[in-house]
Order: structure tokens, then sequence, then C-alpha cells
């Protein structure tokens, strides 16, 4: 493996106060959920987000590093934006979301808005709020192959911090839309297909069409009677422990794999 060292020659610029007007919008970016709609940037903290970006042929607008690492940091890390920044260690917290601070990240460009696309298979998150959870079925919506991700109003942001970590790089595989109203999801060419509680018969008995759009729903509400009353197709999740319901992310993810496998060859 190659380093940075003395063979860079990409410019770099050190930054030592806590009051550089860089350090401050990295950390909005890194603290505010809603801070990238502003900045129209994405900060990656880590090398597994950054790793994952490059992979996908994405470019940083800038690369961020801190003192200590910056010395040993692979050449095609240190190389990869045409900015270069490190920064004195003491100053990683004020940057950081997390409680041990990554030693580097990259600053991406916003994606511009995206179009929806009415063929496409899709995930519709209907007011879903926690980050963790929305993170958690962009990946799954990444792995079986469901490549729009559509967010009404009320969903957590798709860019924050917290659902990009959560993410792990799923981002970069997607579509994805945002505040998008209700009606907007009349453009869709594929069917509505929601889960629910009490209403419509087992996942496992049902025959899926794909591509489709999967509906999750509010973590406590569940999906509105709006979006209900548009759904093709309305499936529930056999559950012979006897809980009362699964965790959205969960059930998206066991959702996800049944259409999946309606796509695979049979034996």
């Amino acid at each position: 493996m190659s380093f940075a060292g003395t063979g860079s020659t990409a410019a770099v610029t050190h930054i030592t106060s806590r009051d550089n007007p860089l350090i401050k919008d990295l950390r909005k970016l890194s603290q505010d959920s809603t801070a990238y709609r502003k900045q129209g940037r994405v900060w990656l903290e880590g090398d597994h987000l950054c790793r994952a970006a490059l992979a996908r042929g994405l470019a940083p607008a800038l690369a961020v590093f801190s003192e200590s690492f910056w010395p040993i940091a692979p050449m095609e890390w240190a190389q990869a934006a045409i900015k270069t920044i490190v920064i004195a260690d003491a100053l990683l917290p004020e940057i950081s979301g997390l409680e041990s601070p990554a030693r580097m990240g990259f600053v991406l460009d916003l994606p511009a808005a995206a179009s929806l696309r009415a063929g496409a298979a899709s995930v519709i998150l209907d007011r879903v709020q926690d980050a963790g959870n929305v993170g958690s079925i962009l990946r799954s919506a990444a792995a079986f192959g469901f490549t729009q991700i559509i967010a009404l109003k009320g969903s957590a942001a798709l860019w924050s911090p917290k659902v990009l970590r959560a993410g792990m790089g799923a981002h970069f595989a997607l579509q994805l839309v945002e505040g998008i109203e209700l009606e907007a999801l009349g453009a869709l060419a594929v069917p509505i297909v929601v889960t629910s509680s009490h209403q419509g018969d087992f996942l496992h008995q049902q025959k899926l069409p794909m591509p489709c759009a999967w509906a999750m729903g509010h973590e406590g509400q569940g999906v509105s009677d709006d979006l209900m009353s548009r759904a093709a197709l309305k499936v529930r999740i056999d559950q012979p422990g006897g809980e009362e319901s699964l965790n959205v992310a969960a059930a998206a993810a066991i959702c996800l794999y049944a259409s999946s496998l309606s796509t695979s060859p049979g034996p």
C-alpha cells in the first residue's frame, strides 16, 4: 500500500483553530441533520463511507485528515480530492458526530435533486423518523435490488450524518427522492405494496409483484390511511412467536428479500 507522505503533490492546507470557517461548516454538517440542504454538501466521516464513495466513482470536493493520520494516509485517499485539509487532532471532536472521532473524512457535493422514476423498484418511507431505521432500510434496498427511495415529508433527512452512517454506503447505489408529498406517488407506474399488522394475507402466501414500491410506515403509527388506500396489495408478516409487531427496518428487510425471490429463477 502506498502512503501520502512526501510523495503527495496535492495542495494541502493545515488548520489549527476551531474558529476557522471550514471547521465551523464541518461542525454543522456533522451535527445538524439538515445542514446539508443549506450547504449543498455532505460530510462522510470515516474510512468505510469514504471507501464506499470512491468505489462508486464519486470524487470528493474536499478531503480532511487528522494531523497524526496524514503522514500514513493511503495515497488514493490523499489524492482523491482537489483540496486536502489537515487539521490538528484536538479539532476532531469539533467535526465529528461519533464518540470516538474518525481520523479522516470527505466532503461531497450534494447530488442534484432527483426526479421520481415511475417504473423503478422502490421503497416509500412514510414518516419513518428514526435515522438508524432509515439507514438500515436503505442498506436492505440496495442489497435486494430496489433502486429508488422515496421519502415522504416527515421522514428522517436521508443525507443526515446518522442516516449516512447507518446506511454504510448504500446511499451511493440508490436514487434518493425526499420531501415528497403523498399525491406525487400518483406518478408511479409500479404497484404499491404495504405491510399491516391486521390487513391482508401473510407475506409467504402472496405472489408479489416485481418491480413494485414497498411502503414502510411510521414507527408507531404505521402507514397512513391515505397511503394504505393507494395500495394494490396489503400483506402481513407471520410472527409465530406471538409479538405484536416488528421493527420497521426488520420488516423492510423481510419484505424486500421476499420480493427479490420473486425475480430469482426457479429450481
